[in-house]
């Protein structure tokens, strides 16, 4: 039987999901007639984290006290290595104040059905301050601009902290039947087939022929038992490909182009935080717990716009994640792009006698205008049936 790495705090992954469905039933009835509130999407998103054992060990959404030692040295008031605070914040608390159980209700399902239970153990308000200072310390940047930030900062200051029961996992098993997997189903796959060095992929895009080759060159270099590629099924900022178009182009491109049963592609259930380094380490955490022994972690990872260095989130694991923190190991990748001269693609950094001429490279805005256009892309920057998928998507949005 192989044997996987250790989850993060604790020798077993301890998912917050009833699975036991005699018990779960009960709890349904029992949410029914408890006070309840719905919750924002990010709460949301962090219970089905919880709920599928990602954010283990921990037991419920942070308090105050934990929030802030977390964004201010990736560490709870205990010393639980974590990197970002998990909360679950609301404008207003009328409807379950004085309630020490409360129901937890989706605000992304229609009807609003309830998510989880949670227990209260205390609601803490935010100072202005201190949403400042968590804000710089997980997004590095206050700019009301940079969708992560706006999200942290909309949401009310208003921290219910307690642990809870998760009795669902949203839309995300409905919606991605083929794709949503939780940390434990993913351990219990690779289990299965016997995998124990893997190697994980993180992506809210379609892959095309850079990302293709980066997992191919870790799995070989690592000499790995296979690849999880391991998309974001959640929330994102407008203007990005929704998930079923990039589940579906991965797919194809994964089903032509890897030997049989060296990929498994997955999803997981969380809004997206474009929080860069921070979220590259919660990344590298969460993948430990699904059983991955490596992380490839790529230029201007978990970014948006310009507001981190290219290898930013490269350079928060050497520098400020505590030794031992985390057992997973992060696979550093320079920027990849097809290499005219040798008919590949590279790693840019193993080739310095290459100039920018000697590269095929199309920008995110120059491959949406041609898609959107039906102008064919380069086979040397996208396979041609991953291309057509994203194009049947784009060429619809203009109808």
């Amino acid at each position: 039987m192989s044997q996987l790495i250790k989850p993060h705090g604790s020798d077993t992954l301890n998912p917050l999901y009833v699975t036991d469905d005699t018990v779960r039933v009960d709890l349904v009835n029992e949410a029914e007639g408890l006070p309840s509130v719905v919750i924002c999407s990010a709460a949301a998103a962090n219970a089905v984290m919880m709920g599928g054992g990602y954010f283990n060990p921990l037991t419920g959404y942070m308090n105050a006290d934990d929030a802030m030692s977390v964004a201010e040295n990736m560490k709870t008031t205990s010393g639980l290595f974590f990197p970002v605070p998990i909360l679950n914040m609301l404008k207003d608390v009328s409807s379950i104040q004085g309630a020490k159980l409360i129901a937890l209700r989706d605000p992304n399902v229609e009807g609003n059905p309830v998510i989880a239970i949670q227990e209260v153990e205390g609601i803490d308000e935010f100072t202005d301050e201190q949403m400042k200072m968590m804000t710089m310390k997980i997004f590095r940047t206050d700019d009301m601009d940079h969708p992560g930030v706006a999200a942290f900062n909309s949401v009310g200051k208003l921290a219910i902290s307690g642990p809870i029961k998760v009795l669902n996992l949203s839309y995300f098993e409905t919606d991605f039947p083929e794709t949503f997997r939780t940390a434990y189903r993913i351990r219990e796959e690779m289990i299965e087939v016997g995998w124990q060095k893997v190697v994980a992929f993180q992506t809210r895009n379609p892959m095309h022929r850079a990302h293709e080759e980066l997992c191919r060159m870790a799995y070989e270099h690592l000499g790995a038992d296979g690849i999880l590629i391991h998309m974001l099924l959640g929330k994102l900022k407008p203007g990005d490909i929704p998930a079923d178009v990039r589940d579906a182009s991965i797919r194809k491109m994964v089903e032509l182009y890897f030997p049989p049963n060296t990929v498994m592609i997955t999803g997981y259930g969380f809004d997206m935080l474009y929080a860069g380094p921070r979220e590259a380490v919660l990344h590298a955490l969460f993948r430990q717990n699904s059983g991955c022994t490596h992380l490839i972690v790529g230029r201007d990872h978990a970014g948006v716009g310009s507001y981190y260095g290219g290898f930013d989130a490269q350079t928060i694991f050497r520098e400020e994640v505590p030794e031992g923190a985390l057992e997973i190991k992060i696979f550093e990748a320079d920027h990849t792009a097809y290499s005219k001269k040798l008919d590949q693609v590279v790693m840019m950094r193993d080739y310095p006698d290459h100039t920018k001429e000697d590269y095929v490279f199309l920008s995110g805005t120059k491959v949406r205008e041609m898609l959107t256009t039906g102008e064919s892309l380069p086979v040397e920057f996208s396979r041609p049936e991953v291309a057509k998928i994203l194009m049947d998507y784009y060429m619809s949005l203009n109808k």
